[in-house]
């Protein structure tokens, strides 16, 4: 028996089928609805992921606490910070940790204050110092936790600022000391910040007459550095009543929060500025009137030296006019004449070498000079007009090439083996050394004679002073300062070492004088 489909069961079929194709789009919405939803899921692990590892990272302890006193989240900073305990931190309970941190606090009314506020006023933003009993200070800095515009709660964000408060403290400290020693010491203390004066002492006020407003908006600190680039300088101000004082100043420069700050230090040295002044005038007079001595006593030898001649010529013409006949005792008083104007001529040119060499009139001029031939010809000279005591020149070269002044080089050893030969014993040698040391010429005149006392060596070097052991022999007392004069003119050394009875080395060292050395020979 067949049945054939009525219209009844078509129309059936069409709604079942649509029915089926609207639950297959519902069941595809919701895959697609799941799939969205796992997305974001895992993109808000990621997220909190994120914030777990920013907040871990953070130097700053961070809590977050509802307005219920529950703790929502912390990270690890913030216990070690305050050192709380595992269990105490699995409670949760942000009343029974606070409770915690007052037992640690120094202060913890104020602690207190601050949570009784941010309770009552939940928009609060708090920002506040903690110091903890074990020397430790905190920085807390609290603010509203929102969630879709509405306050649930509370973040806290803590950090730890023992080192920067101790420097803070130890900055203070030292502000304090540096106050006190500036507004205590004589010292004029300025500090310049930027283009003006930011602080003077009271000593300032006292120097300049101005009051200390009046200094830092009017004073002209131009006054002040003329080479910034000097550590010490002196330098001039104007008082209020137009006196001018000298400073002399230390400068300081440093930094302080980021603006360059010059600090200088000055002591009032006008006094000394005027002694100086004053003591360079009188120098200067000193040295005109030594000119002046120099200038006389030249005029003097010369005028002097005019009748000597006509006494030494006449006296010459005399001797070759007498005959045989003229008698012994005749010719013995020419000789006399002659002896005594030789000996006056000499007395005329040391007077007059030494009011040159003290006016510092000498001019001098180094060249290159052999002082191997030098000496050997010097010697050789000297040794005709002292035939009775030998003179014995001994040098380690056999060349020896300096730059020195000739004239004067001779003027100093002729008058040093003068001495040597006057006070020896007839027949006693004298030695000549020469050396050279580290690019130094040492020359060393040695005797055998007298020798120098001890109360007299301290005095050997002053014009006319004579040694109290000379008894009769004859000279000035000029020759050692002539010396004196001439080696500090070279800039050298001269130094004397004597003992009674055995004799005398006279040291003379020469500087800078570039010796070149040559083959060694012994004379």
């Amino acid at each position: 028996m067949c049945f054939l489909p009525t219209f009844a069961d078509e129309v059936v079929e069409l709604r079942m089928q649509k029915w089926f194709d609207e639950l297959n789009d519902a069941i595809e919405y919701v895959q697609q609805e799941v799939c969205e939803l796992q997305k974001k899921e895992t993109e808000l692990e990621t997220s909190v992921s994120l914030l777990r590892s920013t907040l871990e990272s953070t130097a700053n302890g961070i809590v977050a606490v509802s307005f219920a006193g529950h703790i929502e989240s912390f990270n690890q900073k913030f216990v070690d910070m305050w050192q709380i305990p595992d269990s105490l931190m699995l409670s949760r309970n942000f009343l029974q940790v606070s409770t915690f941190f007052e037992n640690q606090l120094k202060n913890p009314e104020a602690f207190l204050a601050v949570l009784e506020k941010v309770s009552v006023q939940r928009d609060f933003e708090s920002c506040d110092i903690l110091e903890l009993k074990d020397g430790r200070i905190f920085a807390q800095y609290s603010k509203p936790q929102c969630l879709d515009n509405e306050i649930i709660g509370r973040v806290w964000s803590i950090w730890d600022i023992s080192a920067v408060q101790k420097t803070k403290n130890a900055l203070w400290l030292n502000e304090a000391i540096f106050c006190t020693l500036a507004e205590t010491t004589d010292a004029n203390i300025f500090v310049i910040r930027g283009s003006h004066l930011s602080y003077v002492n009271p000593a300032v006020e006292v120097l300049t007459g101005y009051t200390k407003e009046e200094l830092l908006t009017g004073f002209d600190i131009g006054q002040l550095l003329k080479n910034k680039d000097s550590e010490y300088q002196e330098i001039s101000i104007l008082t209020k009543d137009g006196t001018e004082r000298w400073l002399a100043c230390t400068v300081a420069m440093f930094d302080f929060e980021g603006t360059p700050v010059e600090m200088i230090a000055g002591i009032d040295i006008t006094d000394s500025k005027q002694a100086e002044s004053e003591f360079r005038q009188a120098l200067e007079q000193v040295k005109q009137l030594s000119e002046q001595r120099a200038n006389f006593v030249s005029m003097a030898c010369h005028q002097l030296r005019t009748p000597l001649n006509v006494v030494s010529v006449s006296n010459s013409l005399l001797q070759k006019r007498i005959d045989e006949r003229t008698t012994a005792k005749m010719r013995s008083l020419l000789d006399h004449i002659q002896t005594a104007v030789e000996k006056l001529s000499q007395m005329l040119n040391d007077i007059l070498l030494f009011a040159q060499a003290e006016a510092a009139k000498l001019n001098f001029e180094a060249k290159p000079l052999d002082l191997v031939r030098f000496c050997n010809k010097l010697v050789a000279q000297m040794q005709l007009s002292s035939a009775q005591n030998p003179i014995n020149f001994v040098s380690q070269y056999n060349s020896l090439s300096a730059d020195v002044d000739q004239e004067l080089l001779e003027r100093i050893l002729k008058n040093l083996l003068d001495n040597a030969i006057k006070y020896s014993p007839t027949g006693s040698a004298v030695d000549l050394q020469l050396t050279c040391e580290h690019e130094k010429v040492i020359f060393q005149v040695i005797d055998r004679g007298i020798g120098i006392l001890a109360a007299d060596r301290q005095r050997l070097f002053e014009p006319f002073y004579r040694g109290n052991n000379v008894k009769n022999l004859s000279g000035t007392g000029l020759g050692l300062s002539i010396v004196k004069n001439l080696v500090d003119l070279y800039g050298g050394q001269i130094t004397i070492e004597s003992e009674v009875g055995i004799g005398t080395t006279v040291t003379v060292v020469l500087p800078s004088m570039k010796p070149k050395l040559t083959s060694i020979q012994i004379f």
